[in-house]
Order: C-alpha cells, then structure tokens, then sequence
C-alpha cells in the first residue's frame, strides 16, 4: 500500500498533528511511506519529529511549482493560499502514484474534486481540536477516513452528519507524542525573561472576526508593558503575520494585522510571530496564564489546567454556542478595562475552572496506553487492507500468467 504525507502549508504548525504517525507505519510491511513537501522546511521539521531511523525508510519527494505560479504566488500569497493550490495542480503524476494520501488539512480534497485522481483515498486528522465551526465543515464528509482526537470532536460531527461510524477512527492527537508531559513542574524556555514574574501567554487567532488582537492586541501589550507586573509572551496564531490581510469567507469579513508593535524594549515583553516555540508547546507549557480568544491551543494548554481568560471584543452572545464551548473554561472579558481585575481574580484563584477544564481535556483527548501514532497507523492501514488484499491478487495473477498457469 503506497501511502503519502502531505505537508503543503504556508507555516509549519500542522506537521506536528499528522508526522508522528509515519514513523508508527514504517516497521510495517504493507505500507510504503512517501513524505511530500512543498518546502525545506517542512522536510526537515519532519526528519526532526521521525527521527533518522524512520526518515531513513521513507521517500521523500520535494514538490515544486513552475515560474509563472511562483510570479502569481509572490503577488498573491498575502492575501490567498494560491501556491497551495498551484502545489496540488502542478504534482499530479507524484500524487496518482499513491494509494492514500494523508493530509492536515482538506484543501487537498481538490486532487478527487478538481483534479481528477477519484481513486485516491484521503485521510484527514484536523490540525487541532478545537471547537470553531470551521473545523466541522461539510468538506468533512468527502474524506475516506477521519482521524479524531477524542469524544467531543467525534459525537459533534457524528451529530451534524459529517462523519459515519464507519469512516472515522479514534486515535488521541499525535502532536501530543512529540511532547514530554512528563518532566515534574513548568520550566521556562531558557533566556526569554530576567525577572521571574506570573507569566502570561497572549495567543490572538487571525480570523478577522473572532481574533482580539485586531482591537485590542497593541493596547494589551502597551498595558502589560507599563503595568510591569508580569510577563507577557506575545505569541499569536503562527498565520496572522503570513498575510497582509485576512479574509474570511464564513464571517464576510477582512481585516489587516498591521505591523508588529513596538513594545519600547520592555523586558517583560516578548513578541514571537511564529518559532518553532510557537507550534512546539514551548509557551503552553512555560507560562502561568492563557489569555486568548478563538484559537485551539487552549485545549493543549489545559493539558496541564491553569488559569485562562478569554477576550470578546465584538461582544458575541457565547454562552449557548457550540462554536465557543472553550469560553466555559475560564473568565470571558467583554470590555477591556476588566482585563486587569480579571487577570488579579485569575492569579488568587488559580483552581477556580481546573475541574471543567480537567473534565473538558478527557472529552477532548482519547489517551490510552498505545500513542496517538500507533492508533492512526493501524486505523490507516484496517481501513485500507482491502488495497493491499487487491494488490496481492493482482500480482499472484500476474506471476501464473507469466508462468503460463492461466
């Protein structure tokens, strides 16, 4: 069974949630693993996360665009995710190669829709568990298998008909198998701030509705920058500094992220536009408070419960919303003169949400004694037997033709 990863993303923050699972399938012989990635990039944020040892048994094959995507691209990827699309168009003979392809994300299902190659089977395991109606979209119910992290994100699209019993499998979130949960307290990336202070990481989305930093964001830093008190890691979504402007087609809404600010050299202050600490836990493990809005990360933060804050500068009506579930686990601040109290409540009353946020992480996360890794491994390859059954057969023909038996 030829069996593809595709990595073809403007950042690298989707890697993590579909990686570890190759190296779960190299020591299997049915499978043959292709890496394809559209940048240097990606190919080495995945040898990282693998290991030498499996990267040395898998392909990995570099996909390109030709000159006039790349003049179109320069123009346009400020705005849209043109040379996604250019990548999938452009490497069609390496993609009708594979029998599965495995993906973070469901541009690709284009290759079936629009491309043509409708005998490829796609494998989608969304790049966060989070609960924004985004991620439980129609698009769900082309893919051939969905791989879900745990029980809230599978009763919610078995509920709006997006997934059947039979094409979705259970396997926990993979990005957790390259973390360490185990080391004894919080430690602090080394170098980040000189004075030990409550920290705090403020991670702004950049859907231009839901996202506070358009509103609020510099006037946030400004106060923690003259208030002094704490630390604050500034450490957004890695896509809001990818682009000149977001739109979002679901809101019918556009919006500028602006350059970065200057926060005047404030030492408590620390802004990181996308590292490799913004995708690979560093921050949600470091610091001693959340403060957010519509991002997914919270529900990797409360892996380790903690205080959390919520920002809802458009005033939204959350409380009954699915799409805003998240906001349950800690304080929500409608007016951005509460911030301060809510952040001194917050700090004297650390406990107050653990018991929910603790509850909603089992929800959200199955964790069992085998990794996420091996679980998406061998949903992938139960799946898909039927490929590897019809192969054998069609290769056992071949050899009694050429033998004469038939």
């Amino acid at each position: 069974m030829k069996i593809g990863f595709l990595f073809n993303h403007d950042a690298l923050h989707q890697v993590r949630h579909s990686a570890p699972i190759i190296g779960a399938l190299v020591p299997d012989a049915r499978a043959e693993v292709t890496v394809l990635t559209s940048s240097a990039a990606q190919e080495t944020e995945v040898r990282a996360i693998i290991g030498a040892q499996a990267a040395a048994a898998v392909h990995f094959e570099r996909l390109s665009i030709g000159r006039t995507a790349r003049l179109l691209d320069a123009a346009l990827r400020w705005i849209a995710p043109f040379r996604r699309i250019a990548v999938l168009r452009e490497n069609l003979s390496a993609f009708a190669q594979l029998d599965v392809l495995v993906v973070p994300e469901t541009t690709s299902l284009m290759l079936r829709d629009r491309f043509g190659l409708t005998s490829l089977k796609l494998v989608w395991i969304p790049h966060g568990a989070g609960d924004r109606s985004i991620g439980f979209r129609p698009e769900t119910r082309q893919f051939d298998l969905v791989l879900l992290s745990g029980d809230k994100v599978r009763d919610r699209m078995l509920a709006e008909g997006l997934v059947t019993q039979d094409n979705h499998a259970v396997i926990g979130y993979p990005k957790f198998d390259t973390v360490a949960f185990d080391k004894p307290g919080r430690t602090m990336p080394p170098g980040l701030f000189a004075d030990v202070r409550p920290t705090v990481l403020y991670n702004p989305h950049f859907d231009p509705l839901l996202s506070s930093w358009y509103d609020w964001g510099r006037d946030i830093i400004r106060w923690f920058a003259e208030d002094g008190r704490y630390n604050l890691i500034v450490a957004p979504h890695v896509m809001l500094y990818q682009r000149r402007m977001h739109a979002s087609v679901e809101h019918r809404r556009m919006r500028l992220p602006g350059a970065l600010p200057d926060h005047g050299g404030a030492p408590n202050i620390l802004i990181d536009p996308g590292s490799e600490r913004s995708i690979d836990m560093s921050y949600t493990q470091a610091a001693d408070l959340y403060l957010g809005d519509a991002s997914s990360q919270i529900y990797e933060w409360i892996a380790q419960p903690r205080p959390a804050i919520f920002l809802n500068p458009e005033g939204i009506a959350w409380q009954a919303d699915p799409n805003f579930a998240h906001w349950q686990l800690g304080d929500v601040v409608s007016r951005l003169e509460a911030l301060p109290e809510a952040l001194e409540r917050a700090f004297a009353e650390p406990d107050r949400y653990r018991k929910e946020q603790a509850a909603r992480f089992s929800h959200t996360f199955s964790r069992t004694g085998e990794s996420a890794a091996k679980r998406g491994a061998k949903a992938i390859l139960d799946r898909f037997s039927n490929i590897t059954a019809a192969k054998k057969y069609r290769d056992a023909a071949a050899h009694d033709v050429e033998k004469g038996g038939i």
